[in-house]
């Protein structure tokens, strides 16, 4: 059964079907190709991008020292000076989420149309179904940096500031053809969220499902709960977890896991707390709770912060007492 092996059947679990996908070896086939290519162009800058982001230190005190000394133009240029280049760099980050959203887009495109089911899909297209996982790995990555990381949305918001009154009488503007008010405006909503990527995700799926009229919402939501599944079981079957060759691969499963679920929450109209959900909640919180206490704070956070039906009156109590 090659990489993906059937470990329990839609009869022995309500939750459906589970597999063990092997997210470390699947390689596409000719038919995943064209699509694998497209969505490896944007994987293959992702590590840079987080690279970026955990080296960013902001301009914090020479925008500090410019606020309290309005007069001395020396100070206004230094600041103005040091925060351009991280602007630009902002940019970089913000122009990374919109190759995401194109790359996800084609991903569920492929994961969802007919006629094969979302479990056979991810039969045949175990490489794409690993795209699928590094986009969501990726993303919790990012967002966990980002919202260490205050100097952002500092930096970008005085920025913005200095464009807007008389642009310290002139001085190097040619950063306003790379960021112009248009794109500052779009960035600045982008960082003004705790989860940023997350968000770009999140709005990329339920935009999906909403212009796709004509496929089942089903096809969408079933990836999303199999995906779920398959990283359940995994993580909590030694049998499984033993045949990983890297301790990483146990932490990516976390993170996909939670991805799913989170997206899960957003596009399906009940969520994923629901009695009704696909996605045995009960048993993933469990298995997130079994791991060290430092590997999954940031994913019970994401789980409690970034999900959208959580508060519902449907959820049941004991699924909400398991994240307080």
């Amino acid at each position: 059964m090659g990489n993906l092996l059937k470990v329990l059947t839609c009869t022995e679990l309500e939750q459906g079907p589970n597999f063990f996908l092997d997210f470390e070896n699947a390689q596409p086939t000719d038919c995943e190709r064209d699509v694998w290519n497209q969505v490896n162009a944007v994987l293959q800058d992702s590590e840079s991008i987080l690279s970026g982001l955990q080296a960013y230190k902001g301009a914090g005190q020479e925008i500090r020292e410019a606020i309290q000394n309005p007069n001395d133009m020396l100070l206004q240029e230094r600041a103005w000076n040091s925060v351009c280049p991280l602007v630009i760099r902002l940019k970089r980050l913000y122009g990374f989420s919109l190759r995401l959203e194109r790359a996800l887009q084609s991903l569920l495109e492929s994961l969802t149309c007919p006629p094969y089911t979302p479990t056979q899909h991810l039969e045949k297209e175990q490489a794409l179904a690993k795209q699928f996982a590094e986009i969501l790995h990726f993303t919790l990555r990012f967002d966990e940096l980002k919202m260490r990381i205050p100097a952002i949305q500092n930096d970008f918001s005085y920025y913005r500031r200095t464009i807007s009154r008389n642009r310290i009488n002139n001085m190097n503007l040619d950063i306003e053809r790379e960021v112009n008010n248009e794109m500052a405006n779009r960035m600045s909503l982008f960082y003004a969220e705790a989860t940023p990527m997350l968000k770009t995700l999140s709005t990329t799926t339920t935009n999906f499902v909403t212009e796709n009229k004509t496929l089942p919402l089903e096809n969408t939501t079933d990836v999303l709960s199999t995906m779920a599944s398959v990283c359940k079981v995994m993580l909590e079957t030694p049998d499984y977890t033993c045949r990983f060759n890297s301790e990483d691969t146990l932490l990516f499963c976390m993170r996909v896991m939670v991805g799913v679920i989170i997206l899960y929450d957003h596009v399906h109209p009940n969520g994923a707390f629901n009695k009704s959900s696909k996605i045995d909640m009960k048993g993933c919180i469990k298995v997130l709770k079994e791991q060290p206490a430092d590997n999954v704070e940031g994913l019970l956070n994401a789980l409690k912060f970034t999900t959208k039906h959580l508060h519902d009156e449907s959820t049941p109590k004991n699924i909400r007492s398991m994240l307080q």
